[in-house]
């Protein structure tokens, strides 16, 4: 195995150019697992920790330009207001040690759909910003995961940053795991209320070959609320169509069985977060609004 170790970003690029095999690593967290256990065994390692600019990130009037190897610590501890939904699911993230090592470019290079951070990703309308030498693109987070841990990277591409747009409005992650800490999910779940654009967006996670969106949810439920003049009014959503959206939530869902839990017990689990989670994000948005249901 060989070990290159490059110092900036373009002999980054030329590395995985010369050598499209390579597998990167940073932090490490998943890709030294899989080469301990023997999973793994590439002709090349590409080192990206000497390049600070993966480590830093900007924030815009409406998005934040994430580094890829900006860990989670540094989410949970200063992206908090801007991307409230990573932030939580950051919090679920194994062990502080892992925190402090594991990153989102990471995650989504690894493309487990398992991983914590792609349903507040795809909740929050993100894109990757892929890079080689041959340009960059912008990939939405939607179409960048293509099978169980796939991505849409082309084999020269290096992952840079993720552009994920500031909250306007309450997010929230649930997961449910065989213990409280240091566990990969059964199942987790992400929503997010866009109230400039009057739509919600969700995200899934280990309940289908990859990372989705609930979209048949979405939409029932944005039109619940414009029908229902619920975003003027901060009303509660009606029980009815909180039941709804959870049903179709868990009808985007195409789980299996394995060792940590079932397809039918995922499928029950990922309404329930549907359900909890829509009423955590409508009571802060609603604010302490009156008690009067939507029509």
């Amino acid at each position: 195995m060989e070990f290159l170790r490059p110092g900036t970003w373009e002999e980054a690029l030329a590395a995985k150019a010369e050598h499209p095999e390579a597998v990167p690593i940073a932090g490490g967290t998943d890709v030294m697992v899989e080469i301990n256990f023997d999973q793994r065994r590439p002709d090349h390692l590409l080192d990206l920790t000497r390049i600070g600019d993966l480590y830093e990130w900007e924030t815009g009037e409406d998005e934040v330009r994430l580094g890829a190897s900006v860990p989670y610590a540094r989410i949970m501890e200063k992206l908090r207001a801007e991307l409230p939904g990573l932030a939580l699911a950051a919090h679920t993230v194994g062990s502080p040690q892992i925190r402090n090592r594991g990153s989102v470019g990471g995650n989504l290079g690894a493309a487990s759909p398992a991983g914590d951070s792609h349903p507040p990703l795809l909740a929050a309308g993100a894109r990757v910003e892929a890079e080689s030498v041959r340009g960059t693109r912008l990939i939405p987070a939607e179409e960048f995961y293509t099978g169980v841990k796939r991505n849409a990277l082309a084999p020269d591409e290096l992952i840079r940053a993720v552009r994920i747009a500031r909250a306007d409005g309450p997010q929230q992650f649930s997961k449910v795991g065989t213990r409280n800490a240091m566990v990969i999910a059964v199942c987790a779940f992400s929503l997010a209320l866009h109230p400039r654009s009057r739509t919600v967006r969700t995200g899934i996670g280990s309940a289908a070959p990859t990372p989705v969106r609930a979209r048949a949810a979405e939409d029932f439920l944005t039109a619940a609320l414009e029908e229902g003049g619920c975003w003027e009014s901060g009303r509660p959503v009606p029980p009815s169509a909180a039941r709804r959206f959870a049903e179709l939530a868990a009808g985007a869902c195409n789980p299996i069985d394995d060792v940590r839990g079932s397809a039918r017990y995922r499928r029950h689990a990922v309404a329930v977060m549907a359900r909890r989670t829509l009423g955590w994000t409508w009571d802060a948005y609603r604010g302490g609004g009156r008690d009067s249901q939507c029509a």
